[in-house]
């Protein structure tokens, strides 16, 4: 009796062992990314060193809840709570890459989320402005960011729909939920040369991308995608339409 009881302690204290969460070191982390980036996000095809550059320069753990940032640079989306997640990073790099961002540019986002996608475009452009719906996550993010030091970046609570019209044209959007179609609010933000990338779709979606011209809007389909739905506004007349 006394050796199964021993056993059973054992055996408990391997599974609390297993469970245990390993701090990340900033040698670690940086070691982490430098595989991401490798086998993740060039190995695929992405290749502006802006956004590359980026993506290194990140510590995407520090966005992640503290139980899971042991697997903050897999391959994988990852729960932030609320029902949303953190995208996986080849999606992140992908994006970042089709939005055709530069140095001075203005950039809206639409889904703020953990606040990894915001900070990544900071690093390349002038300001990023992000929208998120959820409250508890806007107030996360921003206090993320803040601690991070993203001091151009421009965090606000509501719905995504109406975009941002007080700092309207912005020279790029990105929107990191998904709308049944394209919100027409974003479509009017958008400035006359620049683009905007997102996926569109409820059970099945597509990342598109717009580029706004001179003569119109030009719309290229370019991934199979999962993404959140976006929520709010747009579902209400989704239901009434």
């Amino acid at each position: 009796m006394r050796k199964m009881i021993l056993l059973i302690g054992l055996l408990a204290l391997t599974v609390c062992q297993q469970n245990t969460t390993v701090p990340l070191t900033r040698e670690k982390a940086m070691e982490l990314r430098k595989k991401m980036i490798e086998q993740q996000i060039m190995a695929r095809g992405v290749k502006n060193p802006l956004v590359i550059e980026a993506m290194r320069t990140v510590p995407r753990h520090e966005f992640v809840p503290r139980d899971i940032r042991s697997n903050a640079y897999n391959d994988q989306a990852l729960p932030i709570g609320f029902g949303q997640t953190i995208s996986q990073p080849y999606i992140v790099a992908f994006m970042s890459e089709h939005l055709g961002v530069k140095p001075g540019d203005r950039v809206l986002e639409i889904g703020t989320g953990s606040g990894y996608q915001a900070a990544v475009l900071a690093r390349i452009v002038d300001t990023v402005y992000t929208m998120e719906i959820i409250p508890q996550l806007a107030e996360r993010a921003a206090r993320t960011l803040q601690h991070l030091g993203y001091k151009n970046v421009v965090v606000r609570h509501g719905d995504g729909y109406a975009g941002w019209p007080e700092k309207a044209p912005f020279d790029a959007i990105i929107v990191t939920a998904a709308p049944p179609s394209i919100p027409p609010p974003l479509l009017a933000q958008l400035k006359t040369g620049g683009r905007m990338v997102l996926p569109v779709g409820e059970y099945v979606q597509e990342l598109n991308i717009i580029r706004k011209t001179e003569s119109g809007l030009h719309m290229e389909s370019v991934l199979p995608v999962r993404f959140v739905p976006m929520t709010g506004k747009i579902q209400q007349k989704n239901k009434q339409d």
